[in-house]
């Protein structure tokens, strides 16, 4: 992004409100899609970040995640509380690292929202607020500045558009890791769940497609043709994606559903996030059309069998979603979209074009992001208990509902029928 171009600012601060969207979005997503006792409690738990990560970034994030540091695993302080970043030193190139800044703290604000989908309905929120803190810090920081911010995993030529590793991978590990950790629900495998406002569901997963071209074309930090390519990829991916679930469940059980046509457009998101703009516009219609039965398989066959409770299936789509399309990077990628060839991240082409180099990284990058994304949820989840006298509610409060054992507060003050 040059500095002095009006128009790549104007497109990049676009993009950041176009991403900021996004977890309201997913607000509306997951409240949806829970009993209407717990709805309060599932919207806030993605609406506080809107305050505590905003917040960490600026005093520790940005500079632990893009700042120089010592072994490529974490960047230093010398941004803390965003010094330097727009003083007269850093004059000549402050628009470009404020810009950044802004656009990468929306990032830092969804990521850890979509971890709370594993877990509602009965993780306190105090025991919440804590743990993602220290979670944006030991997971969150570390693999953004080993992709994006000059560390090991961009040093080993691994690559990652948008998020794949850093934002869904990371969150969809460690999703499952919370929710082994607290248990299942207190009625779980004995009844049914069910949606209780399948709108809210459509909602959400409309406003994230929305939000998601800034997500992915923001990413291309300019207003270019790198973009307007990303733009088409993630488009494309989505809407194939949605088809392919809606086959699916057409197949399966005679009738397409909305709440299957959403998660098909968000999985679709997910698994084109990495390859926006490293792969041709055909190759994500692949990558969306395989994404669906890839999450639907994990969801349907995997989980039951393991008997699991991630509540919204956070891992079967973000977890398994992302890696499919950190996968699909190192099958489809391919160089040349970026109109500077000094800054096109792809040095090798991938597998499908004859090479290996690419997809064999893309592997590695995959199972680090694993890694850490089990080791440091497990130290903030000990440290969190360490902070408070117990991760879960109590089971007269998860039988009462949290949104009024935890805040107090009812979705549907009118409605006294069983939920």
């Amino acid at each position: 992004m040059n500095a002095t171009n009006s128009g790549d600012i104007s497109w990049m601060l676009t993009s950041s409100a176009l991403v900021l969207i996004m977890t309201p979005a997913l607000a509306f997503f997951y409240g949806g899609l829970v009993k209407r006792k717990n709805t309060i409690n599932t919207m806030m738990s993605s609406a506080f970040l809107l305050g505590l990560a905003a917040l960490l970034w600026v005093l520790v994030g940005f500079t632990l995640s893009f700042s120089g540091g010592a072994g490529g695993i974490i960047g230093d302080l010398k941004w803390i509380g965003m010094r330097l970043t727009e003083g007269v030193d850093a004059t000549a190139y402050a628009p470009t690292t404020v810009t950044f800044a802004i656009f990468q703290m929306m990032f830092a604000i969804i990521t850890p929202a979509l971890i709370t989908g594993a877990i509602v309905e009965r993780m306190r929120f105090s025991a919440l607020f804590i743990f993602i803190a220290i979670w944006s810090v030991i997971v969150y920081y570390p693999l953004a500045h080993m992709v994006w911010g000059s560390g090991f995993l961009m040093k080993l030529g691994a690559i990652d558009f948008a998020g794949g590793t850093v934002v869904h991978i990371s969150s969809g590990v460690s999703a499952l890791v919370t929710a082994l950790v607290l248990g299942k629900r207190k009625n779980y495998g004995r009844v049914s769940y069910h949606p209780h406002n399948i709108p809210f569901v459509f909602l959400g997963a409309a406003l994230l497609w929305f939000g998601w071209f800034g997500f992915n074309a923001g990413s291309a930090g300019a207003a270019n043709s790198l973009a307007v390519h990303a733009f088409m990829t993630t488009n494309t991916a989505a809407a194939v994606a949605m088809l392919s679930w809606m086959l699916i469940e057409k197949i399966k059980s005679g009738k397409p559903t909305l709440v299957g046509a959403s998660t098909g457009i968000v999985i679709g998101l997910v698994a084109i996030t990495p390859a926006a703009g490293f792969v041709p516009i055909w190759a994500s219609i692949i990558i969306g059309a395989l994404v669906s039965p890839i999450c639907y398989f994990f969801i349907t066959v995997v989980k039951p069998k393991f008997g699991y409770d991630d509540s919204l299936d956070v891992f079967g789509c973000h977890g398994v979603g992302g890696i499919w399309g950190a996968i699909a990077t190192g099958i489809f990628a391919m160089q040349g979209f970026n109109p500077d060839p000094k800054l096109d991240a792809v040095l090798w082409n991938g597998l499908v074009f004859g090479q290996t180099e690419l997809f064999v990284r893309q592997l590695a990058a995959v199972g680090i992001a694993i890694v850490i994304a089990i080791v440091g949820t497990l130290i903030s989840l000990g440290i969190t208990k360490l902070c408070v006298k117990s991760l879960r509610v109590s089971e007269r409060d998860e039988d009462i509902g949290l949104d009024y054992s935890e805040h107090g507060e009812s979705a549907y003050p009118s409605f006294n029928g069983m939920d």
